[in-house]
């Protein structure tokens, strides 16, 4: 009995050992490009030019909209042999069951896709979220956000996805922007790309295909364009040293590919109100020949009013298509823009050659990603894979690793654990974490909450029993989906957070993104701040142990918030 406990271990352990050396030995994307690949020549030569027109196209998926959408989908699966679903919101069980369907309609397995940036949980229920990239931004320890795009690309794989439309590699420099701000890693050119660097680099070592995004750089917009066009005024110079800087950089570092802005930048292309996604100086000169991008470049989504709102029906596809993308994501009409293709091939606007090379490489990704060998997701136990104990454990390791003092000293932000403690939450309408967390190490502490819309009476009410006490904890809370820039808080809360700072001893810890201190002045005066980027139970958990002495601060701000607090600061000790 013994002998073959110790057999099935032994089995065991080099099963691990040989799928870990595959995976250490696996030809990165980039590199496989340059090598022949019969399976894909194969592929090619049996697809007739719509067929292989189609696998330019990859489509929207959900599973909260029902059957008739869900069937809708698969009719432009079979109809049109596209290359590949984007999938939207819904659920991970639905999802992998969905995925199956798709996949058994298409006469070449899909490439299924979603935009992750922090996981499964930006898009689906049920699934892990990890910090914003905003939050990943104040860590110093790459190797965690590493060990982040490994877990993520791990989830990906296990609900039947290849690609995930990450990381966002956009150097957020204005605070106003209104699309990119908390999805960036911040405002440092060198911090955006080591951090998008690490992510990927988990991601695609985990067997995902990825985008860096928005090339040439969308973070110094005011503009969303979702729902406009945004116009990049600066010069060439300015671009390339900025902008571009972190894109070169992933490009060295062997991304697989990139995703194309929408938005209008006269000094790479004087044609007025062009989106970059429809230039060919931008997508061909300067990422293809200038950049040396072997990769695939994706559109960023074509059904975008900053794209489509001048180039309507299928118009914005083709254009795409002859600028030099080679996936195009999302279109509005797919069927009218693949025959706008075929009738520009028919014209000769772009060789042969070049038009082979497209599909080609949709081909070779998904050869790298399995499909010559594909098989159906199972969904058993999927819920407890992707939710595992890991994933929990490591978002809350990212947490203690972002958390950032701004101001104070490990005796200004402990205080003293046996005096009258005031313990005030934010912007909320139930006692927090942080509360809940910090009363377990304060005995004589009371825990006050205020709304973002509490009235004056009510706030000078609580002003006058602050009195009686001796020292004060203060928590400001963005519980909104998104941590937008400025904070939805009255006038009267934002100046009774200022009253509150000036307070002897008061500490303040901010579950907000970092641009929102700039919105309350006075906050400054507090003899204590902690930023903690998010709304999170675990950045919760964080601020309090850096406040107990459980664990040292280690963040530093991503951000330049104002003159108290430029990028990179962050107290250690």
């Amino acid at each position: 009995m013994k002998r073959k406990i110790h057999c099935r271990y032994y089995l065991l352990f080099i099963t691990v050992f040989f799928t870990q050396s595959v995976l250490a030995q696996k030809t990165s994307f980039i590199n496989s490009l340059s090598q022949q690949n019969h399976w894909v020549d194969s592929v090619y030569k049996k697809m007739s030019r719509k067929e292989r027109i189609g696998q330019l196209f990859y489509v929207r998926a959900h599973t909260n909209k029902g059957k008739a959408y869900e069937d809708s989908v698969g009719k432009v699966i079979q109809d049109e042999h596209i290359g590949g679903v984007v999938f939207f919101q819904g659920g991970p069980v639905r999802h992998a069951n969905l995925i199956n369907v798709y996949q058994k309609l298409s006469k070449v397995p899909l490439l299924i896709a979603m935009d992750g940036e922090w996981g499964l949980g930006m898009r689906l229920d049920s699934s892990t979220s990890y910090p914003y990239q905003m939050t990943l931004g104040a860590i110093q320890d790459n190797t965690l956000i590493y060990k982040m795009g490994q877990m993520i690309g791990g989830d990906f794989r296990r609900l039947g996805m290849h690609i995930n439309f990450a990381p966002d590699m956009d150097v957020n420099n204005n605070p106003n922007n209104p699309v990119i701000n908390y999805r960036s890693f911040g405002d440092n050119k060198y911090n955006v790309a080591r951090k998008g660097i690490a992510y990927f680099t988990g991601m695609q070592d985990a067997g995902l295909i990825v985008f860096a995004k928005h090339f040439p750089g969308h973070g110094d917009t005011n503009v969303d364009s979702h729902l406009a066009l945004p116009q990049l005024p600066f010069t060439r110079a300015r671009l390339d040293s900025l902008e571009e800087y972190p894109f070169r950089e992933a490009i060295n570092a062997g991304i697989s590919g990139i995703m194309i802005a929408h938005m209008n930048i006269p000094a790479l292309d004087t044609t007025k109100n062009l989106p970059s996604t429809l230039s060919r100086p931008i997508v061909t000169g300067v990422l293809k020949d200038s950049l040396g991008f072997k990769g695939i470049v994706a559109s960023d989504a074509m059904e975008m009013q900053g794209v489509v709102k001048d180039f309507p029906n299928g118009e914005a596809d083709v254009r795409a298509f002859l600028a030099g993308n080679d996936l195009i994501e999302l279109s509005v009409n797919s069927a009218n823009g693949a025959k706008l293709i075929r009738k520009a091939l028919r014209k000769k606007k772009i060789t042969k050659e070049e038009f082979e090379a497209k599909v080609k490489k949709l081909l070779a990704a998904k050869y790298w990603a399995g499909l010559n060998n594909y098989r159906p997701t199972s969904t058993a136990n999927l819920l407890s894979d992707i939710n595992r104990p890991a994933a929990a454990e490591l978002f809350q390791q990212l947490s203690d690793a972002a958390v950032t003092v701004l101001k104070g000293d490990s005796r200004t932000l402990r205080q003293d654990p046996f005096k009258k403690t005031a313990i005030i939450s934010i912007g909320v309408d139930m006692p927090t974490v942080f509360q809940l967390e910090l009363s377990k190490w304060y005995v004589n502490s009371m825990i006050f909450l205020v709304g973002k819309n509490t009235s004056l009476t009510d706030m000078n009410r609580m002003l006058q029993t602050l009195k009686g006490f001796d020292q004060v904890f203060v928590s400001i809370h963005d519980t909104r989906t998104r941590p937008a820039s400025k904070l939805d808080y009255s006038s009267d809360v934002k100046y009774l957070i200022a009253a509150l700072a000036a307070k002897p001893n008061a500490v303040t810890a901010v579950f907000a993104n970092p641009y929102t201190i700039a919105g309350l002045p006075g906050i400054e005066k507090s003899a204590g701040i902690i930023e903690a980027y998010q709304k999170d139970d675990a950045l919760q958990r964080s601020a309090v142990k850096v406040i107990t002495g459980l664990i040292k601060p280690a963040g530093k701000l991503p951000v330049s918030v104002n003159t108290f607090f430029p990028t990179g600061t962050g107290i250690s000790f």
